[in-house]
């Protein structure tokens, strides 16, 4: 099995939430295919996952929680990914923006702390709604068409949200709306009780089918003027670690890729050989192959994270590492998930094993933010600045 742990872990506190999230992988791994070709979101995973308080990692410990640091957060998402993609990424949604809303304090105080609360007593979960079907992702730089009316002391919200990541799961739903009487974007947070809020099923994709990140529908929804949580400022957006949970998930994805050809080499056995294909020496170039691109990929991602907690001073300045991170890790996952593939052969294929499910999950990587191309523009307009 291919496991560094003895290189990143040095904490009790850290041994023990690594445990008990390989426990919980293990057990989502059984329920993963069922999950994927029925394209249900893991209502059991998630309610192990609250009993555990793995929904409550990233709370700040006023508040009940675990206050956990980025590069423990990473540590988490890689190991219950390895069970299933689709709960770890759903998992890492809110746990990440829990942890936004920590670090950035961009929320009123008091609002925050009744959410904490509830994520730490009651297991609610949250989510932020930004993408529409015409405006693309917001990392584009589109405005939201979904607006947002003052009348008297109540917010009126229309608008129409793709992408909505454990949509019928959530409590609530931070969404991004054009504030009418000013052309600002505002952020807002609704209840899933709200009236005029409707979840459409139309998530049926290739991959990450159990995240059910399917539209959302406001039509005329009411919501309290404190229902505005923030301003969206017009100036270069602030790097936001948090977001690297998502290739930490991907990565989850492909060590379980490279462990599962790893395991099938030692005991398939072609008539055509007098021994496991695992003595091939063709077969260990591509083991060594994806040890390399899972070293390289790892050690990147966490020394990221290590710097993001320990120098906060220079966060301001790691947008494009966080980029970089997210490029590397996820083209790395997608190669690791393919050489698996070419080791196992046609069988890699069938659906009674797991290869398609993570080749077909680990190409979701590409399309979330930030896309390859706004990375090596980034990173182009930073060389010649």
């Amino acid at each position: 099995m291919f496991e560094y742990d003895d290189l990143l872990v040095n904490d009790h506190k850290q041994v023990q939430r690594l445990k008990i999230a390989d426990t919980l992988s293990k057990l989502f791994a059984e329920r993963a295919s069922q999950n994927d070709e029925e394209g249900r979101f893991p209502f059991e995973n998630f309610k192990e996952l609250k009993e555990e308080g793995f929904v409550k990692l990233t709370v700040p410990k006023k508040y009940g929680g675990g206050d956990l640091s980025l590069y423990d957060f990473l540590l988490i998402q890689e190991k219950i990914a390895e069970g299933d993609g689709a709960t770890a990424l759903s998992l890492g949604w809110h746990n990440g923006i829990v942890m936004n809303i920590r670090d950035s304090n961009k929320w009123d105080e008091q609002k925050f702390a009744q959410i904490c609360y509830e994520i730490v007593n009651e297991g609610k979960l949250i989510n932020s709604c930004a993408t529409e079907p015409t405006s693309g992702s917001p990392a584009r730089g589109g405005k939201p068409l979904t607006s947002a009316r003052k009348d008297g002391n109540v917010w009126i919200i229309n608008g129409h949200k793709t992408f909505t990541s454990l949509a019928p799961a959530l409590d609530y739903f931070i969404v991004t709306a054009t504030i009418e009487e000013t052309g600002e974007v505002g952020e807002f947070l609704i209840p899933k009780e709200a009236d005029g809020l409707r979840i459409e099923k139309t998530w049926n994709t290739l991959g990450m089918r159990a995240t059910r990140s399917d539209d959302l529908l406001l039509t005329k929804v009411k919501v309290q003027g404190d229902a505005l949580l923030s301003i969206r400022m017009q100036q270069k957006p602030e790097p936001q670690g948090w977001l690297l949970h998502i290739p930490a998930c991907y990565l989850g994805i492909a060590k379980a890729a490279r462990n599962y050809a790893v395991q099938f080499a030692k005991k398939y056995q072609p008539q055509s050989l007098p021994h496991p294909i695992s003595e091939v020496p063709e077969v260990r170039r591509k083991v060594a192959e994806m040890d390399i691109d899972m070293m390289k990929a790892r050690h990147f991602m966490y020394h990221v994270a290590y710097l993001w907690d320990h120098f906060p001073g220079k966060r301001k300045k790691m947008g494009e590492e966080l980029a970089a991170v997210k490029y590397v890790v996820t083209n790395s996952a997608i190669n690791i998930v393919d050489m698996a593939m070419r080791i196992v052969g046609g069988q890699s294929l069938m659906k009674e094993h797991p290869l398609e499910r993570y080749y077909r999950d680990v190409r979701a990587g590409l399309h979330n933010p930030p896309a390859d191309d706004l990375t090596f523009m980034k990173l182009g307009q930073k060389a010649f600045s």
